[in-house]
């Protein structure tokens, strides 16, 4: 029996694709020399994407592919993907959520703890041979602080369950107040980046939070704020960051997302109160292979008329 046709848009671990391939004739988009020329070969018998966050799928690629019925994105956003275009085609979008709320959570208190006890510079400080000549100086801790969350979603209430561990408080920032949630909500991001020692940022990159995080946010956070993205970088205004970084205006930053991945601006490489990771928040073997799954088993009970796992609303 031949296998239904998938448009692969941007490369998938090889255990995924393996999988993929197991039942759907594969198209590489993102190998195409001549995408538009491969679109118009293949266009016609298309009915799955497979994608990630990053490359998404374009109105154009989905108004390339007529009988497209599903679009399976690795990762939690899928702000790449022309969900508009995809509703009006009557294509399903689905994303990995939940898998990788664990490991995402971490990988921010990570970044907290290594901003706050300023662990890169003890680790070059060590490894320079400077400790003979006297103690590092001393640096700041989490314990007591006042942590503010933007989106406490899924992810954003494993990260306050964590931070509550390291004897933080936690309040919150979202569209609205969530009624059975224990901490104090703001109405009003502004307000609570001034009322905050750490603002951590983890909504969904939208039309609606781009930039969210102004210049006005990041001055009301302060000289002894520090900032923690692990959102994407469109949230933040990132020259008014940087701005703020270098003149003291802005305590710190802890940045696993930047506005133009993966280049990064050499202002932020060169500032000492920052922490830089290369978008890691979900890379670690057993999240990647769970999301991948997931893409995998989306689009397996699309084929089979179940019902999807993860469908975007």
């Amino acid at each position: 029996m031949t296998r239904p046709e998938l448009l692969m848009v941007g490369p998938l671990a090889d255990a995924v694709t393996a999988e993929i391939e197991k039942d759907f004739t594969v198209h590489r988009y993102f190998a195409a020399d001549d995408k538009d020329a491969l679109l118009a070969e293949v266009g016609e018998g298309v009915r799955f994407v497979a994608t990630g966050g990053h490359h998404g799928c374009s109105a154009k690629i989905i108004e390339a592919l007529p009988k497209l019925e599903i679009i399976s994105s690795f990762g939690v956003g899928y702000d790449a993907v022309d969900v508009e275009a995809a509703k009006r085609a009557g294509v399903h979008v689905t994303n990995t959520p939940d898998v990788l709320n664990d490991c995402v959570a971490e990988m921010t208190v990570g970044l907290m703890i290594a901003l706050a006890h300023r662990l890169p510079q003890t680790d070059r400080y060590v490894r320079e041979g400077r400790w003979p000549g006297g103690d590092f100086p001393l640096t700041d801790e989490l314990r007591g602080a006042r942590a503010g969350i933007l989106g406490l979603g899924r992810i954003g209430k494993e990260i306050a369950r964590r931070l509550q561990v390291f004897k933080m408080e936690v309040v919150y920032h979202g569209r609205h107040k969530q009624a059975h949630e224990p901490y104090p909500y703001f109405s009003d991001l502004t307000e609570m980046a001034k009322a905050c020692d750490w603002l951590v940022v983890i909504a969904p990159g939208s039309k609606e939070t781009q930039g969210i995080v102004s210049r006005s946010v990041m001055e009301a956070l302060g000289p002894e704020g520090m900032l923690v993205n692990m959102a994407r970088g469109s949230l933040v205004d990132e020259p008014a960051m940087i701005e703020l970084l270098q003149s003291g205006g802005l305590g710190g930053a802890a940045l696993d997302v930047f506005a133009d991945e993966p280049n990064v601006p050499d202002e932020l490489k060169a500032l000492d109160n920052v922490v830089l990771s290369p978008h890691q928040g979900s890379a670690t073997h057993k999240t990647r292979a769970a999301m991948g799954q997931m893409v995998v088993d989306n689009l397996r009970a699309h084929l089979k008329g179940e019902p999807l796992l993860s469908p975007v609303a």
